[in-house]
């Protein structure tokens, strides 16, 4: 009997010290939750070749912390702002700056950050490298493939050369125009800059800058928009053509670098796939716009270094050294070199790049 007495108060004293860690335990969420504000869904609509990362579940979870949950829609990066329904979006992710700038122009912003960047490049076979080399044109340099002439390349697609009229060609001797498949240039960025490296070299290694120079460098570009027939509207399609059909379909396709890391890095290439690196190139910022307070929460989880860790593993170089050195470890663990980039040009301001798009889109309509 004298047991049972004392087991009562003893079980009060447990319950009440349960009862007290509880409410600290509540209390300290409550806090963080606070600080973080109440959990979220933030409808994000991004260009394709960030789908893969955006749903990624360790992503998730980082934002999650931040008291996010994402809902993500895909669309070409420069369609974005055209879409009817744009405003019910928090955050819109294209990639590319001319592109953010017209979603800008289109629905406004309640704030931007870029995220990461990623070069351009020109995935292709070694069969096709080879053949370049041996016409001066690619040149390979410390483990990595470099167009050293993109100049060059530019003009045999403009002269309208077939693979089987380049000189020591027998590894590859097809009728097929000698092009780099891109996008659709009205609704994709890739394809705007590869517009815009182009516009470059065609005006002499100088930026397009005046009205005039845009009309007449689009006279000289659109041949290589137009000779390509159907276009995809966003990134990913060309890249799944060349890993799915192979040099037949797409000797030479314009990608974003981290396109291919991603696919070296989670999953794996053809033994003869190649990246070739073009001098000079540009790189891409992946912009996030963000069009409501929602998505302003966003642009601050993003900042996140695990965060940014994560979109190394897909291969997207940011500020953050250690996420640098994640992408380097994981190229070198797979063989690949991934250079330093010191050639790089910017692309043409907003409305001039515009009116070049125009000028080419224009000249679709028209052909026949």
């Amino acid at each position: 009997m004298d047991f049972k007495r004392g087991l009562g108060p003893l079980l009060g004293a447990v319950l009440l010290l349960g009862a007290a860690i509880g409410a600290w335990y509540s209390f300290t969420g409550k806090r963080a939750t606070d600080k973080a504000g109440p959990h979220v869904t933030v409808r994000v609509v991004s260009g394709s070749e960030k789908m893969a990362l955006l749903k990624d579940e360790r992503l998730a979870k980082v934002l999650d912390r931040h008291g996010i949950t994402l809902e993500v829609h895909k669309a070409g990066s420069r369609e974005i702002a055209v879409l009817p329904d744009i405003q019910t979006y928090d955050i819109a992710f294209p990639a590319g700056q001319p592109a953010a700038e017209k979603i800008h122009r289109a629905a406004g912003m309640k704030g931007s950050a870029t995220a990461f960047a990623t070069p351009m490049v020109v995935a292709s076979w070694k069969p096709i490298a080879g053949i370049l080399e041996a016409n001066g044109i690619v040149r390979q340099e410390s483990g990595a493939y470099w167009i050293i002439d993109m100049g060059k390349l530019l003009d045999l697609m403009a002269s309208g050369k077939r693979w089987r009229d380049l000189p020591g060609n027998t590894a590859f001797p097809v009728g097929k125009s000698v092009l780099v498949s891109t996008t659709n240039v009205s609704t994709s960025n890739s394809a705007a800059q590869f517009l815009a490296l182009a516009s470059y070299l065609f005006n002499g290694s100088e930026v397009v800058a005046t009205p005039e120079q845009a009309d007449r460098i689009a006279l000289k570009v659109r041949p290589l928009f137009t000779k390509q027939g159907y276009q995809e509207s966003s990134s990913s399609g060309p890249f799944e053509d060349y890993l799915s059909i192979g040099m037949g379909k797409t000797p030479l396709v314009w990608v974003y670098e981290a396109q291919y890391l991603e696919q070296a890095f989670q999953r794996s290439l053809k033994p003869d796939m190649v990246l070739l690196y073009p001098k000079p190139t540009l790189f891409t910022k992946h912009v996030m716009v963000a069009l409501s307070d929602k998505g302003k929460r966003f642009l601050e989880a993003m900042a996140d270094k695990e965060a940014l860790a994560i979109a190394a593993e897909y291969g997207y170089r940011s500020e953050d050294a250690a996420s640098t050195e994640v992408i380097r470890a994981k190229a070198k663990e797979k063989g690949l070199a991934l250079p330093d980039l010191v050639d790089l040009v910017d692309p043409p301001a907003y409305d001039t790049l515009e009116r070049m798009i125009v000028a080419i889109e224009t000249a679709k309509e028209s052909t026949p």
